[in-house]
């Protein structure tokens, strides 16, 4: 996956910095691990020879074994999680614990995202170990809007920064991050803004909308996408957790796909509606549980699309993704069994209910 990363990580992280053991991750800890991007990473490193120890964090056990990643049942939002870190003495941080999806109260994803980097960030503010942070932040911070720019670079302010939902929750936790390296200079922190995942293991609110036989989509428009294929982003989690590269960085597959191009590909249909109709589809399919996870974000980003610069991330690590926005895309619809012949009675079906269907044979 990407390039092959520097022949030494005790070589490349000298050049920042100065911990007693050289500079490499000893012993590792992971949040988020009982959901798939966590357990995926900390698999992953667990299987560097370099690293004696991981530690996966969550509020629930993982679904599936992690090997020789240790696991600890502890609430980030408690202070609970600094007696782990100080006890077993752990030197990086990879925190993965970033809520998208709220399956239930918004308030309590908040304080999942918010609460618990706060006393994560604490804890590590704290601990005299530490010496490296990695944070999954979003590029949804950015946010989406008819005004922005045709390409996001890491330096470029949002035209209608986010106000709600988990972009907000990211945004914060970067002011966060940005305080504790105030106070901890002597930290290496990288913060990853990560496009939409996909892949073939990979459950979101996104692609259980695509997977949808019928997609609403709003009349008028046509966003340009961006994806990361879930591979890709483990490769840059563990090249960033094994050397030194502090810094924010945008991640993402190359290339961009129209939606309207995703949905021909997946073989789904269409069914345009005015803005207003749209919002009330989401609003009544996340009240009846149908389309959980629809929040307001993901129909702004549906509608005005986005678009990341990577330039800085590929030249800071000397890599490319292995996958472009399309090719994930292609095997995120691969797998679930979407193609591009729609059924005939679907096709019958929407022809039907446009104006003038059925008229003309």
């Amino acid at each position: 996956m990407g390039s092959t990363p520097a022949s030494s990580p005790r070589a490349s992280s000298a050049r920042t910095g100065s911990s007693p053991s050289g500079g490499a991750a000893r012993v590792v800890l992971v949040t988020g691990v009982s959901r798939f991007l966590g357990a995926r990473v900390a698999n992953t490193l667990q299987a560097d020879p370099g690293i004696e120890r991981v530690i996966g964090v969550d509020t629930v056990p993982p679904a599936h074994r992690l090997g020789r990643t240790e696991f600890v049942r502890v609430d980030i939002r408690t202070p609970s999680i600094a007696k782990v870190i100080d006890t077993a003495e752990v030197d990086t941080v990879v925190h993965l614990s970033l809520v998208t999806s709220p399956s239930g109260q918004r308030a309590a994803a908040k304080e999942i995202n918010v609460i618990g980097a706060m006393q994560l960030l604490a804890a590590c503010q704290r601990s005299p170990h530490m010496r490296k942070l990695v944070v999954r932040s979003s590029a949804s911070v950015y946010g989406s809007s008819p005004r922005d720019p045709a390409v996001f670079t890491e330096d470029t302010e949002p035209v209608e920064p986010p106000v709600s939902g988990y972009a907000k929750d990211a945004a914060e936790v970067e002011g966060y991050v940005r305080g504790l390296q105030r106070r901890r200079s002597d930290l290496v922190v990288s913060v990853l803004r990560f496009v939409n995942f996909l892949g073939a293991g990979v459950d979101s609110p996104l692609t259980r909308v695509l997977r949808m036989p019928a997609v609403p989509t709003v009349l008028g428009y046509d966003p340009r996408l961006q994806f990361l294929h879930e591979d890709d982003g483990v490769e840059v989690l563990r090249r960033m957790t094994l050397e030194d590269h502090p810094g924010v960085y945008n991640v993402a597959g190359d290339g961009v796909l129209l939606l309207s191009q995703c949905l021909r590909r997946a073989g789904r249909a269409a069914v345009p509606l005015p803005s207003p109709a749209y919002a009330l589809v989401g609003d009544a399919g996340r009240r009846a549980g149908t389309l959980p996870g629809f929040s307001s974000e993901l129909q702004r980003w549906l509608t005005y699309g986005r678009v990341v610069d990577t330039a800085r991330i590929e030249a800071e690590l000397g890599w490319r993704p292995k996958f472009d926005t399309a090719a994930a895309f292609a095997e995120f619809a691969q797998a679930h069994g979407l193609s591009n012949e729609l059924p005939l009675g679907l096709f019958d079906m929407l022809a039907a209910g446009l104006p003038g269907g059925g008229a003309a044979r």
